[in-house]
Protein backbone atom coordinates (compact mmCIF):
# COMPACT_ATOMS: atom_id res chain seq x y z
CA UNK A 1 0.00 0.00 0.00
CA UNK A 2 1.26 3.42 -1.20
CA UNK A 3 2.36 5.53 1.55
CA UNK A 4 0.73 9.32 1.75
CA UNK A 5 2.71 12.61 2.42
CA UNK A 6 0.55 15.58 3.51
CA UNK A 7 2.49 19.56 2.32
CA UNK A 8 1.54 22.23 2.84
CA UNK A 9 2.35 25.69 0.65
CA UNK A 10 2.50 23.28 -2.11
CA UNK A 11 0.94 25.44 -4.95
CA UNK A 12 4.59 26.74 -6.17
CA UNK A 13 8.55 26.64 -5.04
CA UNK A 14 9.96 23.84 -2.34
CA UNK A 15 6.21 22.47 -1.70
CA UNK A 16 5.96 22.23 -5.52
CA UNK A 17 8.96 20.93 -6.16
CA UNK A 18 9.01 18.28 -3.10
CA UNK A 19 5.50 17.16 -4.37
CA UNK A 20 6.84 15.95 -7.57
CA UNK A 21 9.74 14.31 -6.21
CA UNK A 22 8.09 12.22 -3.78
CA UNK A 23 5.53 11.53 -6.55
CA UNK A 24 8.48 9.93 -8.41
CA UNK A 25 9.06 7.91 -5.40
CA UNK A 26 5.79 6.72 -5.55
CA UNK A 27 3.83 8.62 -2.73
CA UNK A 28 -0.02 9.59 -2.47
CA UNK A 29 0.30 13.22 -2.12
CA UNK A 30 -1.98 15.50 -0.01
CA UNK A 31 -1.59 18.95 -0.96
CA UNK A 32 -3.07 22.30 -0.03
CA UNK A 33 -2.15 25.91 -0.62
CA UNK A 34 -4.14 29.20 -1.03
CA UNK A 35 -3.86 28.49 -4.90
CA UNK A 36 -6.17 26.24 -5.94
CA UNK A 37 -5.95 26.86 -9.64
CA UNK A 38 -1.80 25.92 -8.94
CA UNK A 39 -3.02 22.93 -7.14
CA UNK A 40 -5.12 21.60 -9.53
CA UNK A 41 -2.62 21.96 -12.36
CA UNK A 42 0.33 20.46 -10.53
CA UNK A 43 -2.20 18.03 -9.49
CA UNK A 44 -2.86 17.31 -13.34
CA UNK A 45 0.72 17.49 -13.94
CA UNK A 46 1.69 14.59 -11.68
CA UNK A 47 -0.83 12.12 -12.25
CA UNK A 48 -0.25 12.44 -16.10
CA UNK A 49 3.13 11.55 -15.13
CA UNK A 50 2.87 8.84 -12.33
CA UNK A 51 0.37 6.66 -10.88
CA UNK A 52 0.04 7.90 -7.44
CA UNK A 53 -3.75 9.72 -5.68
CA UNK A 54 -2.79 13.15 -5.98
CA UNK A 55 -5.80 15.22 -3.76
CA UNK A 56 -5.60 19.05 -3.49
CA UNK A 57 -7.42 21.21 -1.26
CA UNK A 58 -7.50 25.38 -0.63
CA UNK A 59 -5.80 26.31 2.78
CA UNK A 60 -4.41 29.64 4.06
CA UNK A 61 -2.34 28.76 7.40
CA UNK A 62 -3.28 32.05 8.92
CA UNK A 63 -6.71 30.81 9.46
CA UNK A 64 -5.89 28.39 11.45
CA UNK A 65 -8.96 26.85 12.55
CA UNK A 66 -9.04 25.84 8.56
CA UNK A 67 -5.55 23.97 8.94
CA UNK A 68 -7.12 21.47 11.72
CA UNK A 69 -10.05 20.75 8.99
CA UNK A 70 -8.32 20.88 6.18
CA UNK A 71 -5.75 18.38 7.94
CA UNK A 72 -8.80 15.73 9.63
CA UNK A 73 -10.21 15.85 6.14
CA UNK A 74 -7.08 14.74 4.24
CA UNK A 75 -6.86 11.47 6.89
CA UNK A 76 -10.19 10.67 6.11
CA UNK A 77 -10.15 10.81 2.31
CA UNK A 78 -6.72 8.27 2.56
CA UNK A 79 -7.18 6.93 5.67
CA UNK A 80 -4.08 7.83 7.12
CA UNK A 81 -1.36 10.49 6.84
CA UNK A 82 2.63 9.11 6.84
CA UNK A 83 4.26 12.37 6.94
CA UNK A 84 3.35 15.78 6.88
CA UNK A 85 5.78 18.29 5.61
CA UNK A 86 5.41 22.12 7.64
CA UNK A 87 6.35 23.77 4.01
CA UNK A 88 4.14 26.72 3.76
CA UNK A 89 5.84 30.40 4.81
CA UNK A 90 6.69 33.88 3.33
CA UNK A 91 9.95 35.34 3.12
CA UNK A 92 8.65 38.96 3.47
CA UNK A 93 10.37 41.26 6.22
CA UNK A 94 11.73 44.61 6.97
CA UNK A 95 14.63 46.42 8.81
CA UNK A 96 13.15 46.97 12.13
CA UNK A 97 12.61 50.55 13.48
CA UNK A 98 11.47 52.03 9.83
CA UNK A 99 7.56 51.75 10.26
CA UNK A 100 6.92 48.47 8.67
CA UNK A 101 5.49 46.92 11.99
CA UNK A 102 2.60 45.23 10.10
CA UNK A 103 5.10 43.29 7.72
CA UNK A 104 7.30 42.20 10.06
CA UNK A 105 4.21 40.91 12.42
CA UNK A 106 2.78 38.71 9.02
CA UNK A 107 5.78 37.62 8.53
CA UNK A 108 6.11 36.11 11.77
CA UNK A 109 2.75 34.66 12.41
CA UNK A 110 2.84 33.40 9.20
CA UNK A 111 6.26 31.48 9.64
CA UNK A 112 6.00 30.22 13.25
CA UNK A 113 2.21 30.33 14.95
CA UNK A 114 0.53 29.12 11.50
CA UNK A 115 3.67 26.64 11.49
CA UNK A 116 2.64 26.00 15.13
CA UNK A 117 -1.11 25.55 13.97
CA UNK A 118 0.02 23.02 11.45
CA UNK A 119 2.43 20.89 13.89
CA UNK A 120 -0.39 20.46 16.31
CA UNK A 121 -2.70 19.09 13.77
CA UNK A 122 -0.26 17.02 12.59
CA UNK A 123 0.79 15.60 15.87
CA UNK A 124 -2.95 15.43 16.61
CA UNK A 125 -3.18 13.02 13.64
CA UNK A 126 -0.25 10.90 14.42
CA UNK A 127 -0.99 10.61 18.22
CA UNK A 128 -4.15 8.93 17.08
CA UNK A 129 -2.65 6.82 14.37
CA UNK A 130 0.73 6.22 16.71
CA UNK A 131 2.93 6.80 13.78
CA UNK A 132 4.38 9.44 11.93
CA UNK A 133 6.67 11.32 10.69
CA UNK A 134 6.76 15.09 10.90
CA UNK A 135 9.08 17.12 8.83
CA UNK A 136 9.22 21.11 9.81
CA UNK A 137 10.53 23.05 6.64
CA UNK A 138 13.29 25.94 8.73
CA UNK A 139 16.07 27.31 7.20
CA UNK A 140 20.04 28.35 7.53
CA UNK A 141 19.07 31.93 8.14
CA UNK A 142 17.93 30.61 11.75
CA UNK A 143 21.56 29.12 12.89
CA UNK A 144 22.01 33.30 13.75
CA UNK A 145 20.65 36.43 14.24
CA UNK A 146 20.51 38.46 10.59
CA UNK A 147 20.08 42.26 9.81
CA UNK A 148 18.61 44.21 7.87
CA UNK A 149 15.58 42.40 6.17
CA UNK A 150 16.13 39.02 7.15
CA UNK A 151 16.38 40.00 10.92
CA UNK A 152 12.32 38.71 11.44
CA UNK A 153 12.30 36.04 9.29
CA UNK A 154 15.48 34.52 10.68
CA UNK A 155 14.10 34.89 14.23
CA UNK A 156 10.90 32.82 12.84
CA UNK A 157 12.51 29.84 11.39
CA UNK A 158 14.58 29.49 14.79
CA UNK A 159 11.82 29.68 16.15
CA UNK A 160 10.42 27.29 14.01
CA UNK A 161 13.39 24.61 14.21
CA UNK A 162 13.11 25.03 18.54
CA UNK A 163 9.11 24.24 18.22
CA UNK A 164 10.22 20.86 16.08
CA UNK A 165 13.26 20.07 18.67
CA UNK A 166 10.13 20.44 21.67
CA UNK A 167 8.06 18.64 19.78
CA UNK A 168 10.54 15.64 19.22
CA UNK A 169 11.69 15.78 22.56
CA UNK A 170 8.05 15.13 23.71
CA UNK A 171 7.60 12.08 21.46
CA UNK A 172 10.99 10.84 21.61
CA UNK A 173 10.00 7.56 23.13
CA UNK A 174 7.04 6.99 20.71
CA UNK A 175 7.18 5.78 17.01
CA UNK A 176 6.90 9.62 15.76
CA UNK A 177 9.46 10.79 14.43
CA UNK A 178 10.10 14.16 13.75
CA UNK A 179 12.69 15.95 11.65
CA UNK A 180 13.70 19.74 11.49
CA UNK A 181 15.35 20.64 7.99
CA UNK A 182 17.05 23.65 7.14
CA UNK A 183 17.21 24.43 3.19
CA UNK A 184 20.12 26.94 2.11
CA UNK A 185 20.27 28.67 -0.94
CA UNK A 186 17.59 27.53 -2.96
CA UNK A 187 16.30 29.51 -5.99
CA UNK A 188 12.12 29.16 -6.19
CA UNK A 189 9.40 31.62 -6.42
CA UNK A 190 9.29 32.79 -3.58
CA UNK A 191 13.32 34.69 -3.86
CA UNK A 192 13.41 34.62 -7.86
CA UNK A 193 13.81 39.14 -7.61
CA UNK A 194 16.73 38.37 -5.34
CA UNK A 195 20.21 38.86 -6.03
CA UNK A 196 22.20 35.77 -6.80
CA UNK A 197 23.49 34.22 -3.76
CA UNK A 198 26.87 32.05 -2.75
CA UNK A 199 26.47 28.52 -2.99
CA UNK A 200 22.73 28.69 -4.33
CA UNK A 201 21.38 26.20 -6.33
CA UNK A 202 18.34 25.75 -8.84
CA UNK A 203 14.45 24.52 -7.21
CA UNK A 204 15.35 20.82 -8.86
CA UNK A 205 18.19 20.53 -7.56
CA UNK A 206 17.50 21.65 -4.52
CA UNK A 207 14.31 19.61 -3.80
CA UNK A 208 15.87 16.51 -4.90
CA UNK A 209 18.10 17.00 -1.83
CA UNK A 210 15.27 17.76 0.51
CA UNK A 211 14.02 14.90 -0.27
CA UNK A 212 16.76 13.04 -0.13
CA UNK A 213 17.37 13.92 3.12
CA UNK A 214 14.22 13.70 4.45
CA UNK A 215 13.48 10.16 3.32
CA UNK A 216 16.19 9.35 5.58
CA UNK A 217 14.37 10.71 8.67
CA UNK A 218 16.89 12.53 10.49
CA UNK A 219 16.48 14.69 13.62
CA UNK A 220 18.04 17.86 11.58
CA UNK A 221 19.66 18.38 7.98
CA UNK A 222 21.40 20.68 6.60
CA UNK A 223 20.40 20.52 2.61
CA UNK A 224 22.72 20.63 0.27
CA UNK A 225 24.59 19.40 3.03
CA UNK A 226 27.55 20.56 1.08
CA UNK A 227 28.44 23.17 2.02
CA UNK A 228 26.14 23.95 4.81
CA UNK A 229 26.61 21.48 7.13
CA UNK A 230 29.95 23.15 7.54
CA UNK A 231 28.51 26.31 6.79
CA UNK A 232 26.20 26.33 9.50
CA UNK A 233 28.64 24.70 12.17
CA UNK A 234 30.73 28.08 11.69
CA UNK A 235 28.00 30.23 12.20
CA UNK A 236 26.89 29.31 15.14
CA UNK A 237 30.44 29.80 16.77
CA UNK A 238 32.03 32.59 14.57
CA UNK A 239 31.57 35.93 15.99
CA UNK A 240 28.43 38.16 14.33
CA UNK A 241 30.50 40.32 12.37
CA UNK A 242 31.42 37.46 10.33
CA UNK A 243 28.71 36.26 10.02
CA UNK A 244 26.47 38.95 8.66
Amino acid sequence: MSKTILITGASSGLGAGMAREFAAKGYNLALCARRLEKLQALQQEIQQQYTVRVEVKTLDVTHYDDVFTVFKAFQQDFGMIDRIIVNAGVGDGRRIGKGNFEINRATAETNFISALAQCEAAVEIFRAQNSGHLVVISSMSAVRGLPKHLSTYAASKAAVAHLAEGIRAELINTPIKVSTIFPGYIRTELNEGAKKLPFEVDEKTGCQALVKAIEKQPVKAYVPQWPWLPVGLAMKVLPLKWVV
